[in-house]
């Protein structure tokens, strides 16, 4: 299929990643960035910020423009909207009008009916979507409830080129991993699982933004590395730690995460929150371990640190769920696609 695929593109990111899958299933994909590296640099600056918070997010890329000039000179069977914020009802439209049979897909990974992910762009423009695939399975019933004409739950995914198992050696280990490591954003009850391992005699280490917030939950066993890490710098870090722990996003009301596939998809070993979803995707015990408590988790923790044997067969297990059950991008877009060619046959 002939596709446009719009969303942020930067190196590491997984709309970058499910890209590539698309393109190496067949497809034929021109990408518009709607976040080149000039307006990833501006949009961190205090200005950008404020204006956002007054009059939201602007398309400083010109998206919507590059989009209506593509759809002038060819035909193309889908536009794909991977959490394109910017782009307006206008655009869209104006693509149904020149080309009635494009199909308007729409993808996030985040959570569309929380205000934090939303733009009035996207607002106005969701009606108009032909369909919109979510990694939110209450989401369905929310996005229909804004306009969404027809949204669809499909599970979170790995990129098989990042998330896989690497050769580590000694300063790897010492330069990204150790013993337990968490990898993501601050939140405050992240924090206080963490200090509350740390404060038990666990030394933990994060990676991660915004954690210079952590303040009164902070502790000689807790190591803050306060960045974040990308591409194989980030698999390197799951690879190089004894134990990868997960935690859900709360503010994103997340029952999975990216994280939920990607640690196993790397045959690293990890300890998840616990939920309904998680347990249908890795057998307790067996592929993955769970918990619901900080004090299960500690259990745990102290548990597989001295069961290396029991952990690293957890680990392999992991991945080879990951392998067999289809979790990787190239998987879960041969399941979109199919779902596309299903509403192209009724247009």
């Amino acid at each position: 299929m002939k596709v446009i695929y719009v969303g942020p593109l930067y190196s590491g990111g997984t709309c970058l990643q499910r890209l590539v899958a698309m393109k190496e299933l067949g497809h034929e994909v021109i990408p518009i960035d709607t976040e080149p590296q000039y307006i990833r640099i501006r949009q961190n600056k205090l200005l950008y910020r404020i204006l956002k918070r007054l009059i939201g997010v602007q398309d400083l890329s010109n998206s919507n423009k590059k989009i209506c000039d593509l759809i002038q000179k060819r035909k193309f069977d889908i536009i794909w909207l991977d959490k394109a914020l910017t782009i307006t009802s206008k655009t869209i439209n104006f693509v149904k009008n020149v080309n009635p049979s494009t199909i308007v897909v729409g993808y996030s990974p985040d959570d569309m009916a929380g205000k934090h992910n939303q733009s009035n762009q996207f607002l106005k423009s969701l009606p108009f979507y032909h369909i919109y695939f979510t990694t939110k399975s209450y989401g369905i019933k929310e996005l229909e409830f804004l306009g969404a004409k027809k949204a669809i739950f499909i599970g979170n995914a790995y990129d098989p080129h990042t998330h896989r198992p690497m050769k580590i050696s000694f300063e790897d280990k010492k330069k990204y991993g150790g013993f337990v490591g968490f990898i993501g954003d601050y939140e405050e009850e992240r924090a206080e699982c963490l200090y509350y391992l740390a404060s038990k005699g666990i030394p933990v280490r994060i990676w991660g933004h915004n954690w210079t917030q952590i303040k009164r939950l902070q502790h000689s066993n807790m190591m803050l590395e306060n960045k974040p890490l990308w591409g194989d710098e980030y698999a390197k870090a799951i690879c190089s730690f004894d134990i990868n722990l997960g935690f859900l996003r709360k503010i994103n009301r997340d029952l999975q995460t990216q994280r939920t596939i990607e640690i196993p998809a790397c045959g690293a070993f990890m300890i998840m929150e616990r939920t309904e979803e998680q347990l249908e995707l890795f057998v307790e015990g067996e592929e993955a371990v769970f918990f619901n408590t900080k004090e299960e988790l500690l259990k745990k923790v102290s548990y597989y640190l001295i069961n290396e044997k029991e952990r690293n067969e957890i680990a392999r297990k992991g991945r080879e769920r990951c392998l067999k059950s289809g979790y990787s991008n190239h998987d879960r877009l041969k399941q979109m696609f199919a779902i596309i060619k299903e509403i192209n046959g009724k247009t």
